[in-house]
């Protein structure tokens, strides 16, 4: 099984410090808002690449008003083996990474652990822009593919210094060649890394036993894909300097849902519709996860979205899976239905000081 054996904060958001230790149940976190439960989750969350549930920047979560940086400790157990993971960041030095004692890109946090969330500000998933949709969608590749951040951090860095091309109005063919070469390789693995992700949803949707809505994924491409992208990318290279950017790509995919049972669009969807779909989804992606490792699911406030039957639903989901989950709820009746299933945590903050008291 993999999951969190402990995790230690130091001066991370509201945390001067903190410790908690887990037993592989699911945790519910209870408290008053402003007590840094959401800060418990998303240290979790930067277990994992990136910039975690909340993308902030390293300066912005480092404890106030100290702002001396910031560190998180876990211990963690995979199939192979146990191992010691510390991320911080002092001052506006950029993140830095241990794994076992040695320094390691972040990218090799993905090869450790599957870390999955959803959080408030993800509600508006199927009315914000394209770009949150990518970004959901991604994170999900990323849990099936962990070679798909390099991936995407091959591409877009190709990208970038193509654009910058494009707006300093450099027409020497030279200079694109190697650069569109290589976003073509990269785009081919994105679109392929993609599309498998939304065929292990659409598999681990597939006649499961399941309170929430099922929902049909689609990638929506701007214009047709052509088949040669660096011989595409040669001949666009006049529209794109009109535009100073590069206009054809995967970083121009949308993605769609259906709501199968009413045949709805997600966007046409009741608020509490889209949400069960975003819960439905995160559920699949941890159904599709947990017969080769086990993902870390984090449910911000999610308790307080749905009435009792669906909370039962879905403790009764997260246990039957056999995941580690971290909930958040402002009282632990929110929870009742989990009941000794899980472990249940009080905090609270009062002058400067957290306090995180198993219940």
């Amino acid at each position: 099984m993999t999951g969190l054996i402990s995790l230690t904060l130091s001066h991370f958001r509201s945390h001067r410090s903190a410790h908690l230790d887990f037993d592989h149940r699911p945790v519910a976190i209870h408290g008053p808002n402003g007590a840094g439960k959401t800060n418990i989750l998303e240290a979790v969350s930067l277990l994992s690449p990136g910039r975690g549930l909340r993308r902030a920047a390293s300066e912005d979560i480092a404890r106030k008003p100290e702002s001396l940086g910031w560190k998180i400790k876990a211990s963690i157990v995979t199939p192979d083996a146990p191992h010691d993971i510390e991320t911080w960041a002092e001052h506006t030095d950029p993140r830095q990474t241990r794994i076992d004692g040695k320094p390691a890109p972040q990218t090799a946090l993905a090869r450790l652990l599957r870390v999955l969330w959803l959080v408030p500000a993800m509600d508006r998933l199927w009315t914000e822009t394209a770009e949150g949709r990518r970004r959901f969608l991604d994170r999900m590749t990323l849990s099936f593919l962990p070679d798909h951040a390099d991936a995407v951090l091959t591409y877009e860095k190709a990208m970038r210094d193509r654009n910058r091309l494009l707006k300093d109005q450099i027409t020497d063919p030279h200079w694109y060649a190697a650069l569109e070469s290589q976003m073509a390789t990269s785009a081919t693995h994105i679109t392929a890394n993609r599309t498998h992700t939304l065929n292990r949803l659409a598999s681990a949707q597939h006649n499961a036993e399941t309170a929430f809505p099922q929902a049909d994924l689609t990638l929506i491409h701007p214009e047709p894909e052509p088949t040669d992208l660096a011989a595409a990318y040669a001949t666009t290279r006049r529209r794109d300097m009109a535009a100073g950017r590069t206009l054809l790509g995967p970083h121009r995919i949308d993605m769609s849902a259906i709501y199968v049972a009413k045949a709805t669009p997600a966007d046409q969807c009741s608020t509490g519709e889209q949400k069960a779909l975003l819960i439905s989804l995160i559920l699949a992606n941890a159904r599709a996860l947990a017969t080769d490792s086990a993902p870390i699911l984090l449910l911000d406030e999610v308790a307080a979205h749905l009435d009792q039957s669906r909370r039962a639903a879905l403790y009764d989901e997260i246990c039957a899976l056999g995941i580690q989950a971290l909930m958040t709820g402002t009282e632990d009746a929110l929870f009742g239905s989990l009941g000794p299933r899980g472990q249940h945590f009080s905090v609270s903050e009062s002058d400067g000081i957290s306090r995180i008291i198993p219940c």
